[in-house]
């Protein structure tokens, strides 16, 4: 099995492909940056609840989705071959309000929202609607 090389790409993949297949919960590799995703998610009330299990060095995420939300769209923008990068007026809403983009910035993850909020820009990570 060769290395992943997109994290971030590897678990968006995966919890589309757990809704897809109407499962309730999907299972990914630990990271901090996966966990702070998922745990911003479950803030803005996307997934249900975002949990740890295992020891170190095999821990994994496991990931609960919401029961009564339909399947999210999600679709990873920046990749480790073409970063994108949006200043804070090049951010756009994500249909009309009823999405949200996530960056990373130098204050951690934060929505679209959020970042317009604080006047920064970022590295556009992934769009959820």
């Amino acid at each position: 099995m060769s290395p992943v090389t997109d994290p971030i790409g590897d678990l968006v993949t995966r919890m589309r492909n757990a809704q897809v297949a109407g499962r309730t919960q999907c299972r990914a590799p630990l990271s901090k940056i996966k966990l702070q995703l998922c745990e911003l998610l479950v803030r803005e009330g996307l997934l249900q609840s975002v949990t740890m299990e295992g020891t170190a060095p095999k821990q994994e995420l496991v990931i609960t989705f919401l029961a009564d939300h339909s399947a999210l769209s999600l679709k990873r923008m920046s990749t480790p071959g073409r970063r994108v990068y949006r200043a804070v007026d090049e951010l756009k809403s994500v249909e009309n309000g009823f999405g949200i983009a996530i960056l990373t910035t130098s204050q951690g993850l934060v929505t679209d929202r959020e970042a317009r909020l604080k006047k920064i820009g970022g590295e556009l990570l992934c769009i959820i609607s």
